[in-house]
């Protein structure tokens, strides 16, 4: 593809993705299945990686997550919670690892928890003591929702575990 044509389609696809992301995060009132929306990103990462500096600072492959809903209290995570960018192999995975490893210096510890991605909500279960206090979504990977009550009424989410170093 032609730069002037990259620059283009780059163009409306991060209209159409920040259009897809407003339904999702904002008005709960997705228009794509995850497997569509999934493509559209997928072109545009594909679309920068072949053209760098067709990034732009708004683009929404520099960005993690939605925006924060204006029902609920704001929460800032106490470490960012980034995204595998839709890893599908093991290859994807070995080089997103690489890329956050870089970020720290040579020989740091690095502890990463990931799971299996599973369509729903992924919140962060904040315990003190033992008893759930907080449930946070995670939003832009940055700051989340408070969705604490809601997360009560959820009979798998434990409201109490062993506090840490007590077995």
């Amino acid at each position: 593809m032609a730069k002037r044509d990259a620059a283009s389609r780059a163009e409306k696809l991060r209209a159409l993705i920040h259009y897809h992301n407003h339904r999702y995060h904002v008005l709960d009132q997705p228009e794509v299945s995850d497997a569509e929306y999934d493509a559209l990103v997928r072109e545009l990462q594909e679309i920068e990686a072949q053209y760098p500096d067709l990034i732009t600072a708004e683009s929404p492959t520099q960005r993690v997550g939605g925006e924060r809903l204006s029902a609920f209290q704001a929460v800032r995570h106490p470490a960012p919670m980034l995204s595998l960018d839709n890893a599908f192999s093991a290859d994807e995975v070995r080089v997103w690892h690489e890329r956050v490893a870089r970020r720290f210096s040579a020989g740091a510890k690095i502890a990463l928890v990931a799971e299996p991605k599973i369509d729903g909500l992924t919140v962060v279960l904040h315990y003190e003591g033992g008893r759930f206090v907080l449930g946070v979504t995670r939003g832009d990977g940055y700051e989340g929702e408070d969705v604490t009550a809601n997360l009560r009424t959820i009979n798998s989410v434990p409201l109490t575990i062993p506090p840490q170093g007590v077995t």
